[in-house]
């Protein structure tokens, strides 16, 4: 342990984890949240990698590197991924996560493997669908903000009872408290199968995209806790 994560807490968190022999490191956040916007900062500086890779659709990662570029304070807009980008020495900076071509491809395979019925086919699209919304919204707004002075938010982001200023210890402290949250809601409630399904390709098609990016390259990965330990499990298999 160095002496920076002895002085913070948030640093040390059980929420990172080296694999696939060395080649990415995966970084659990709760997003927008100020202990995570801290340690992803502190890892990306850390280990220098030649690729970032972000929990992000492809066409949404435009809009968080022109915030990023502004500098934006994260808290205001892109939470940990405008702070990990911010961070990085590297301009290949990639989204691993859906709505993308390869990713309908891999979920239209999912439903024909598990023989989905009509319901479960429809409300996944309806989800896909709404992510889309938000990703193309994201690009639009990354060219007004390549081309203008305007810098352009989409969506909002989630407000805790901490703050940057507040002790390193009250903030581990609160960030453990909303990722148990959130565990305890997921384990009190079975996932309908519809998201159940989305999660799972969502994983299994970022697995798949952070062990082509990590063949000759060091990743540091930042995920969404509730990805955190799927993603653990895949690429440790």
């Amino acid at each position: 342990m160095t002496d920076d994560s002895r002085a913070d807490p948030g640093l040390a968190s059980e929420y990172q984890t080296t694999l696939a022999g060395g080649a990415v490191t995966l970084v659990g956040v709760v997003h927008d949240h100020p202990a995570s916007v801290t340690r992803v900062s502190y890892v990306v500086e850390r280990r220098s990698p030649d690729v970032l890779a972000l929990e992000l659709p492809p066409l949404a990662v435009g809009l968080y590197e022109a915030h990023a570029a502004r500098g934006t304070d994260p808290l205001s807009f892109g939470g940990e991924m405008s702070a990990a980008i911010r961070a990085a020495e590297t301009d290949r900076v990639v989204g691993i996560d859906g709505p993308s071509r390869r990713f309908c491809r891999e979920l239209a395979a999912r439903f024909v493997r598990d023989r989905s019925g009509v319901g479960t086919v429809t409300r996944s699209l309806r989800g896909v669908a709404s992510v889309t919304r938000t990703a193309v919204a994201c690009r639009l707004a990354a060219a007004v903000a390549r081309r203008t002075a305007r810098a352009p938010t989409v969506g909002s982001r989630t407000e805790y009872d901490v703050a940057p200023s507040d002790p390193p210890e009250r903030q581990a402290e609160d960030e453990r408290r909303q990722a148990d949250a959130a565990t305890a809601v997921l384990d009190a409630f079975e996932k309908p199968p519809a998201s159940r399904i989305r999660s799972e390709t969502r994983e299994a098609h970022m697995a798949d995209r952070l062990r082509e990016f990590s063949r000759g390259s060091d990743v540091v990965a930042v995920v969404g806790l509730g990805h955190f330990d799927p993603l653990v499990d895949r690429l440790s298999g």
